[in-house]
């Protein structure tokens, strides 16, 4: 997703930040949690690039001034969003190891996790590698690691295996925002986009050298099926599907006595 270049934060200051207190108020009577709160509106509506310290300030009919003595800047306050919109993701840090077993556990992380892509798809535009450790991003990797341990996997492949369900997630909730936002920004839907353009795909196609019998077929058959380019719950389904059968295979793999002991990496 393009977008402007977000400025890092210093992670010293945005670790104090994301771990201290968010509710007590300064003299202005503002608090890091109403900016915050206010911050994620504007990005929900218009996309991480609209929000800035002034337009966030005029959210909560405040001077720009009195939020920086709470928040330095956007960069700190992007990753104060970041940690706050997954603060409800689970009803506390057991409850994906409630699950049945640790695929029931995995789907139920991935949706999870799908449903707040969905919301708040600005955190596509966020980058996540190096954001700053807090108390909910700290508790989340926490819960979705517990379903995993115990299986007989290494810390590594717990590591691995959890990585590789939440890259189909971020992947596949990047692809849907994506349509999402191209039908919305052309007023048409990919049925109607794909009836407008058909007719002239099929004459440049036809008078091309190279022949496209399987694209051709495939693509025509996932357009009927679905009625478009992409549906991103079936992306979803499918891709988790087949994850979650090889890492059944890998712990299938490791002998009885290593499964339920504790972990070594």
């Amino acid at each position: 997703m393009a977008g402007k270049k977000v400025v890092a934060a210093d992670p010293a200051r945005s670790l104090a930040l994301l771990w201290g207190s968010h509710t007590k108020p300064g003299r202005s009577g503002l608090t890091v949690r109403a900016i915050v709160d206010a911050a994620i509106e504007v990005a929900d509506a218009e996309g991480l690039d609209a929000v800035s310290m002034r337009v966030v300030a005029e959210r909560l009919k405040a001077g720009t001034m009195s939020l920086y003595t709470h928040v330095p800047g956007k960069a700190e306050l992007t990753d104060l969003m970041f940690d706050h919109v997954y603060g409800d993701l689970y009803a506390d840090v057991d409850e994906p190891a409630r699950q049945p077993d640790w695929r029931a556990a995995l789907e139920f992380v991935a949706h999870r996790n799908f449903d707040v892509l969905a919301r708040h798809p600005w955190i596509h535009e966020v980058p996540t590698t190096r954001t700053a450790l807090g108390p909910n991003i700290t508790l989340k990797y926490e819960a979705e690691l517990r379903p995993l341990d115990g299986l007989g996997l290494t810390d590594v492949e717990m590591d691995s295996a959890l990585t590789l369900v939440i890259t189909h997630v971020t992947g596949t909730a990047r692809a849907g925002a994506e349509q999402l936002r191209t039908q919305r920004d052309s007023g048409l839907s990919d049925e109607e986009w794909w009836r407008q353009i058909a007719p002239t795909l099929t004459h440049v196609m036809s008078g091309s050298s190279i022949a496209f019998p399987t694209a051709g077929r495939v693509g025509t058959s996932v357009g009927e099926h679905f009625q478009s380019a992409l549906d991103a719950d079936h992306v979803l389904a499918f891709g988790l599907d087949r994850i979650l059968d090889g890492i059944a295979l890998l712990i299938a793999a490791r002998p009885q006595k290593q499964q339920n002991q504790p972990n070594q990496s």
